[in-house]
């Protein structure tokens, strides 16, 4: 022991004389040493960089209590999302819900999502016995719960049948367990298959036709292949088709088409032995078996049949055994998600909040690049953006640092949308946009990218144009029943309030939430326009970037403060209490939050807000309400919502006047208190991994202001981070350490940035992430006023 080698009190050999041999073996034994020391370090550190960090992914965190996440199988970004389908008699968003029953085991779906289910579809259904009418209830109990890992689902039915699933990016396997019995072992392909939705407000997805062809395969099975169409959900989408190609290879497999429609509960088949059948009629096949184990591999198209099975025969070769597949989609997380950020810290429950939350963020998108019907263009394409209203504060900006190709790509896609049809979506889905809920928050992301430098193949004058389409032209009414009063589909519909008063009337639904994130839009078009050397337009959107103060009643009282974002019209302010928002919804003043939360919002204009809120005592004043339990109204509840965007960025807030501290402090206790890496570990839903971006950013210790290359500074969870930066030889990277934290001592002492002094409670783009570098940090159990520099930016205030 270290201790006992330094015990002076030891006893002292006698002494000698050492000989040039027995200095020269010496010193070579210490260089060896050495060198082995050196070489030992490097491949721990190698070993922890490479090491299987897919064993920290809990895949079923977020699935429960809300969460609505996605526990099946895909790639990172994958078209392919393969998992069951459950039926509750409410909404399963993704398909999964702890309870109920399965209806199906599909293709494609998408993760925590909310509105209304989208997709389901390409399904497949196992059934023990005679299936006389393949549309009857063939559904069937969960025997235990299920299996998820990543690249792994297993699912164990009450009739004992056990299906067992692996993806690549676009196909999928199903393997099926029979019992070994003489009963009929059968797998319903139901074309007509889809999320049903029990919302109302006509979301629910609908089967519009199909077809479907069986062929026998030359080495013996049965290949079939199809189209269905389908329409709206969430996003109300106008029909879209998805082709499908899949082979049951067991040569004892036989089938039977069926056509029919159920209607008011009654249904009417017609079996046939027909190779083809096409319909608007519900239908599909069944396909029977004599084995008892049981091996399908299906591949999925935007395209043609042909395409699918182009998809299927390059992806799932006949024979790939689930074990390989299962492995090679571990190795594609591993390498293009997980150890883009690594530690050697071994708390057991922060290694599974960091890689769950990296996973369940890197889901979708899902990039459909070279599977877009809808025109030829040689740019990226992206689909399923759910959505960028709740996407742009946290998950886009960890999207750059993290996959910075992939973003480059993505942003590309936005631009493309543009051109092609018109606008770029805050939300879009089976290839239309639709569900924009606020502002034209497409406009914040590409500002943001363009702000930190991003440039590549991206055509800035193109992306600058398809920002000022939002800003200056009102999109056609779609007359969404949710909220009529304008377009729900893309841009910005209350513009004509906008534009002439500079505020939106109540005549707009969400218009008060609109007001705040136009101003925001606004800020972003002055970034890039001031980029591009456009003068004129840049001060013109700088001074529209105010126009949120005209909401801002100084009257309104709350709690015992003065002044709140309010409705108003021609007329002057509306009364309004801070502490309710109505119904909170599509056609109310506020969306999805309350005032209070709204009032903080106006982040490109900070030291406005904090004037406007009293001063900077009375604005931390402010802050600590939003976290005081009872101030909403309740017991224990508070005005901070830990699951809703618009209350994201009010814990970092504190930076700006002076108690770095408390945002540091408010933002640690929430994501303890609040987010847990279980099924139920979520506040709220996912929102496509908005949450877990959210959390990711608590536990790097910073976070994004989007628009601007500002990040605020809090307080790292783990002693060692490294955060790799490109896609290309990993060279560049950001080092994130800390000395003295625990549990009960995570207070900042003292910050070094790339070996120097910080006395600043925020740094920018360029110091940390554009060429990579270092974060040093001195963790304490006390408070430390460790920072005497210029607070973070305000850059629309004057």
């Amino acid at each position: 022991m270290r201790g006992h080698i330094n015990d002076r009190s030891a006893a002292t050999p006698p002494a000698w004389k050492p000989t040039p041999l027995f200095l020269s073996l010496f010193l070579g034994f210490i260089m060896s040493s050495f060198l082995l020391s050196f070489l030992l370090l490097g491949m721990t550190e190698a070993v922890l960089a490479a090491g299987d960090l897919t064993k920290y992914v809990l895949t079923s965190t977020g699935s429960e209590n809300g969460g609505n996440t996605f526990p099946g199988v895909s790639e990172p970004f994958g078209m392919i999302k393969l998992g069951p389908d459950l039926y509750t008699g409410s909404d399963s968003y993704s398909g999964y819900q702890p309870t109920g029953v399965f209806t199906g085991f599909s293709m494609l779906h998408e993760s925590g999502t909310g509105g209304a289910p989208k997709y389901g579809v390409v399904s497949q259904m196992p059934v023990m016995g005679n299936v006389s009418n393949p549309l009857g209830d063939h559904t069937d109990k969960r025997a235990q719960a299920d299996e998820t890992s990543v690249g792994y689902y297993r699912s164990s039915l009450g009739s004992g049948i056990t299906v067992e699933l692996g993806a690549t990016s676009r196909a999928g396997l199903y393997m099926y367990t029979f019992p070994d019995t003489e009963e009929g072992k059968n797998v319903i392909v139901d074309v007509s298959h889809v999320l049903p939705s029990f919302r109302g407000m006509g979301l629910g997805q609908n089967y519009l036709g199909g077809n479907i062809s069986v062929k026998e395969q030359e080495r013996g099975g049965l290949r079939y292949s199809g189209s269905g169409s389908y329409d709206n959900g969430w996003n109300r989408s106008p029909k879209w088709t998805v082709y499908f190609c899949g082979s049951f290879d067991d040569s004892s497999a036989t089938y039977r088409t069926f056509l029919g429609s159920d209607l008011t509960g009654s249904t009417l088949v017609k079996y046939s032995e027909d190779e083809s059948v096409d319909s608007t009629a519900r239908l599909g096949a069944v396909f029977s078996f004599t084995s008892s184990s049981v091996v399908s591999r299906v591949g999925v198209s935007f395209i043609s049949t042909d395409r699918a099975c182009e998809n299927l025969d390059q992806q799932i070769p006949k024979g790939t055994p689930l074990s390989k597949l299962t492995s090679d989609t571990r190795k594609h997380w591993q390498d293009q998600v997980l150890s883009k950020v690594t530690t050697t810290d071994t708390n057991l429950e922060n290694l599974q909040r960091l890689y769950s939350s990296l996973y369940f963020m890197s889901l979708i998108p899902t990039n459909k690049t070279g599977e877009n019907p809808l025109w030829d263009s040689t740019e990226p394409y992206y689909d399923d953006i759910f959505t960028l209203w709740d996407l742009f504060r946290c998950t886009t900006a960890l999207f750059h640092i993290l996959q910075p190709t992939a973003y480059e790509e993505y942003i590309r896609s936005l631009i493309d949308i543009w051109r092609h049809e018109g606008y770029m979506p805050d939300a879009r889905s089976s290839f239309w946009n639709g569900a924009t809920q606020v502002g034209s928050n497409a406009d914040n992301v590409l500002a943001d990218a363009y702000v930190k430098g991003v440039r590549g193949r991206i055509n800035w004058e193109d992306g600058y144009s398809a920002m000022v389409k939002d800003a200056e032209v009102v999109p056609p009414n779609n007359d969404d029943p949710r909220d009529k009063s304008g377009s729900t589909k893309e841009g910005r519909s209350a513009l004509p309030d906008w534009l002439q008063y500079g505020y939106i009337t109540p005549r707009f639904g969400r218009a008060v939430s609109r007001a705040v994130e136009y101003s925001a839009n606004d800020f972003g078009l002055y970034q890039v326009a001031k980029g591009l050397s456009k003068d004129a337009d840049a001060d013109k959107y700088l001074n529209r970037s105010r126009n949120w103060r005209n909401h801002w009643n100084p009257n309104a009282t709350s709690l015992g403060f003065s002044g709140f974002l309010v409705p108003r019209d021609e007329d002057g302010f509306i009364e309004q209490d801070p502490l309710s928002c109505g119904g909170c919804y599509w056609a109310d003043a506020y969306y999805e939050a309350l005032p209070w939360e709204y009032s903080f919002n106006a982040h490109h204009d900070i030291d406005e807000l904090v004037r406007l809120s009293g001063g900077a005592d009375t604005f931390v004043k402010r802050l600590d309400t939003m976290f005081k339990p009872g101030a909403d109204g309740s017991d224990t509840g508070t005005l901070f919502n830990p699951g809703n965007e618009p209350s994201f960025t009010t814990p970092y807030l504190y930076n700006y006047v002076g108690r770095q501290d408390l945002s540091v402090e408010r933002s640690r206790s929430v994501a303890k208190s609040k987010y847990h890496p279980t099924p139920d570990g979520l506040p709220g839903n996912s929102d496509a991994g908005a949450m877990e971006s959210w959390q990711l950013w608590v536990m790097l210790g910073l976070y994004p202001m989007t628009g601007q290359p500002v990040f605020l500074i809090g307080s790292p969870w783990f002693s060692d981070l490294t955060i790799s930066l490109d896609d290309g030889d990993g060279k560049k990277k950001l080092h994130i350490t800390t000395t003295g934290g625990n549990e009960d001592a995570y207070y900042v002492q003292s910050l070094k940035v790339n070996g120097k002094e910080w006395r600043q409670s925020w740094v920018t783009y360029a110091d940390i992430f554009a060429k990579g570098g270092s974060l040093e940090f001195v963790l304490g159990p006390e408070k430390q006023d460790w920072f005497t520099g210029p607070p973070p930016p305000s850059p629309a205030s004057v």
